[in-house]
């Protein structure tokens, strides 16, 4: 008889056991902690996934910028693609579109520093644009690392209170009465830390990834603009000579 006690004691120590027998309430939590873990997770991957594309497609755009080919053919084969470009393949091509548009202004006597102003915003604007998109459900992660312990441990103390209360009612402290509650309490906090701290980790290592991945942009935007600078002047100048002509 004791043995069997101590087996149904054993079973309902397990984590589906204390699941199984805890409220409403703490149930809610621990489906809640788990959800947010397995979502926190798909970010995770889908991020660290994405990054590593980003800089593989990034590295292989610069050798072939800096390959000494035609931009303009580059720009050709880029706009021709069917899918969706890489960030910086995206800042190259929104920057080579508004040069393309507004360039032949230039012979007609518009002021070259109204183009390189324009192709700066529009390559900034593209910059943001897609950094936010690599950027996007970060946040997630951030608010799931500073609100799961605390969910966690109102899962707790709310079966804590429980716990007393049925101690209270049956009258009896042995421990066969006073772990389940006390366990089922503890497992909440256990999942809201198991939740939390892979959710920080990951979202203090994936804003410093993106953060240098943005500076990387920013550095080919200001290359790039320098390139459209001198093409701009150059343009100017010729128009210049032939109008004095």
């Amino acid at each position: 008889m004791q043995a069997a006690t101590l087996q149904a004691a054993a079973t309902n120590l397990s984590m589906w056991g204390l699941f199984l027998q805890a409220d409403f309430i703490v149930k809610t939590v621990i489906i809640a902690l788990i959800m947010a873990s397995v979502w926190s997770w798909a970010i995770i991957f889908e991020k660290v996934m994405l990054l590593r594309s980003a800089r593989e497609d990034a590295r292989k755009f610069e050798t072939q910028f800096w390959s000494g080919g035609s931009l303009d053919d580059m720009f050709d084969q880029l706009e021709a693609k069917p899918y969706r470009l890489d960030p910086m393949s995206a800042i190259f091509v929104a920057a080579m579109r508004e040069w393309r548009r507004s360039s032949g202004a230039l012979t007609t006597g518009v002021h070259g520093t109204s183009l390189g102003q324009r192709i700066d915003r529009v390559m900034q604007i593209t910059m943001d644009r897609e950094m936010d998109r690599m950027e996007k459900r970060l946040t997630f992660l951030a608010s799931t690392g500073s609100v799961s312990p605390f969910i966690g441990l109102f899962g707790t103390v709310w079966g804590i209170m429980n716990s007393f209360h049925n101690i209270g009612a049956s009258s009896n402290t042995s421990l066969a009465v006073v772990a389940p509650g006390i366990a089922e309490a503890l497992f909440a906090t256990a999942l809201g830390l198991v939740a939390a701290i892979p959710a920080v980790l990951a979202y203090n290592k994936l804003s410093s990834d993106m953060g240098r991945y943005g500076k990387i942009l920013e550095n080919f935007a200001g290359e790039f603009s320098t390139i459209l600078s001198r093409r701009i002047d150059d343009t100017a100048s010729r128009s210049e000579k032939r109008s004095a002509v």
